[in-house]
């Protein structure tokens, strides 16, 4: 029993050369997909090369740890204390790049036990639901903001009424013993719309007097111009 024991912690993996190669090959392999699908879903926003191609090289880090480990219980549980050692302070700009550093995760661990069906039948299906889900157009949400004279507060929202009728939503009212700042929520469709009866809509609010300045920006998960 005693002996039994000893070697559930101590004996190494007994893996042929063969099979440790083609873990690792088989995890480069799905990286490289890895890389496309995130090249072709973020083509033409946020993409990052470096973080794309850092995808495919921690597949195949992956991989090779869960060789490494195979049945060792007390390697398995050295490693996970080393990596809780571990800090990662790299700020995630986009919330689909926490999908893709777990499907990395997966697809290494899968290879790295041998499991290639699973790695290979989950990536596929995984590429084809972001494929799906990139092509549903999400009507984003607008943000009119117009900063002004405290004075132009009942004519401005009077003008964005007169725009928009009561569609237009006030999210945010500061102001100041001077000053006004006005956060309306519309969507793209209403902008849309408005703007064939209104073409120059922020012409319209600008000719009130006093105003600041007015701007429109796109809210996603980020607020860009």
């Amino acid at each position: 029993m005693k002996e039994k024991i000893y070697n559930l912690f101590t004996n190494p993996s007994d893996m042929t050369a063969e099979q440790i190669l083609m873990n690792i090959a088989t995890a480069a392999a799905l990286g490289l997909f890895i890389f496309i699908s995130y090249y072709i879903s973020h083509r033409g926003t946020i993409y990052s090369k470096k973080f794309n191609a850092s995808l495919t090289i921690l597949t195949v880090l992956t991989s090779t740890v869960m060789t490494v480990i195979g049945n060792n219980i007390a390697l398995s549980l050295g490693m996970v204390g080393a990596l809780s050692i571990v800090r990662f302070r790299t700020a995630i700009k986009d919330s689909r790049d926490t999908v893709y550093i777990f499907w990395t995760i997966i697809v290494g661990i899968c290879c790295g036990v041998g499991d290639y069906l699973v790695a290979g039948i989950g990536s596929a299906v995984t590429f084809f639901v972001i494929l799906v889900l990139g092509f549903i157009k999400n009507d984003h949400r607008m943000l009119l903001i117009v900063r002004a004279a405290r004075s132009k507060q009942a004519p401005i929202k009077a003008q964005i009424y007169k725009i928009f009728h009561t569609k237009a939503v006030l999210r945010v009212e500061n102001t100041t013993e001077d000053t006004v700042e006005l956060i309306y929520e519309l969507t793209q469709k209403m902008l849309q719309k408005a703007e064939k009866q209104t073409p120059d809509i922020t012409a319209g609010i600008y000719a009130l007097g006093n105003v600041e300045y007015v701007n429109i920006v796109m809210q996603n998960d980020e607020v860009s111009n």
